[in-house]
């Protein structure tokens, strides 16, 4: 088979296979591009006709991986990025994994609705819009000080309603590695 012919018979299927991992078309369009040119550069590796399509799906999802690694490094929504002279925060409780992120992302929402409207509000502000605390501070005119201690306890609050669904698994640095969710059902999941 050639590249066209591989690519029209799986390029659909590929392309809804990104829609179900990335909520921007215009990121799916840019990734579904990345497989082609993956595709393109690495058929060779491939072993046997009979192995395309999982190859293909495999290709697909390491380009995912690496998609929310890169945003993950560009916009830290569960970590603050510390700015010049700031000290690196803890951030909610667990590192930007991207399997950690998909898994538990529609989790976290409604949790975060949970919280006292305060909490919930500067959590959004901070972990899910990525605004700085340091402005966030200023717009709300409290000291810098203050509002990071009101999102430690709002995110310790946070981790507490999560701890009563899931069994959560961490490493030594204290980010999830994995969870399970305990025998009862959650309401909030």
């Amino acid at each position: 088979m050639t590249i066209e012919q591989i690519w029209q018979e799986y390029s659909a299927s590929l392309k809804r296979l990104l829609q179900s991992k990335v909520a921007n078309p215009a990121d799916v369009d840019d990734l579904l591009q990345e497989v082609l040119i993956k595709t393109h550069q690495q058929i060779g590796s491939l072993r046997g006709a009979d192995r395309l399509k999982p190859w293909l799906y495999t290709l697909t999802r390491n380009v995912v991986i690496d998609f929310y690694r890169r945003r993950g490094r560009q916009n830290n929504w569960l970590t603050d990025e510390p700015q010049a002279g700031e000290q690196q925060s803890e951030g909610l409780w667990f590192d930007n994994e991207p399997v950690a992120l998909q898994q538990l992302g529609d989790c976290v929402k409604p949790f975060i609705d949970g919280l006292d409207a305060e909490a919930a509000a500067l959590l959004r502000a901070v972990d899910i819009e990525g605004r700085s605390q340091k402005a966030l501070a200023e717009e709300l005119g409290v000291s810098y000080s203050t509002l990071k201690s009101r999102v430690q306890r709002a995110r310790l609050q946070l981790r507490q309603l999560f701890e009563g669904c899931c069994a959560m698994e961490l490493d030594h640095r204290g980010n999830l590695i994995g969870y399970q969710p305990h025998q009862r059902e959650c309401r909030r999941c």
